[in-house]
């Protein structure tokens, strides 16, 4: 059985501290899956990038999953990564690559934002 790597990858920001709430996230899935091969990667401004990223894991992995830490899809999303991950494909033969659909359209994520939210208010 191929190992299944993760990348969490998200825009990127000039200033480095944008990128906490990523650490965290993959802090806590460390935690609770720490055989689980793990990178964060970027768009632009912050390393490593998404084909950094790809290449590191590609090196023990034979299947990576990438979650867009956005909360929607949008240009990016539609066009850049795909294109990205068309390039990552044809450098890594074999290697599977998924996008999974951006972390603010799942359910359990636009629930734990309502809470939040709600509870904010003092709902």
């Amino acid at each position: 059985m191929k190992t299944t790597g993760l990348i969490l990858f998200g825009h990127g920001a000039r200033d480095p501290q944008w990128a906490e709430p990523m650490r965290r996230v993959a802090t806590l899935i460390g935690q609770t899956y720490p055989a689980l091969p793990l990178e964060l990667a970027f768009l632009e401004f912050l390393t490593p990038t998404l084909p950094q990223a790809i290449d590191s894991l590609a090196r023990s992995c034979g299947r990576i999953a990438v979650v867009p830490m956005f909360i929607a899809q949008a240009g990016h999303l539609k066009r850049d990564v795909p294109l990205l991950l068309e390039q990552a494909r044809s450098h890594h033969p074999g290697l599977s690559i998924e996008l999974a659909a951006p972390v603010g359209e799942s359910d359990a994520v636009l629930v734990a934002i309502a809470a939040y939210a709600a509870g904010f208010a003092g709902a």
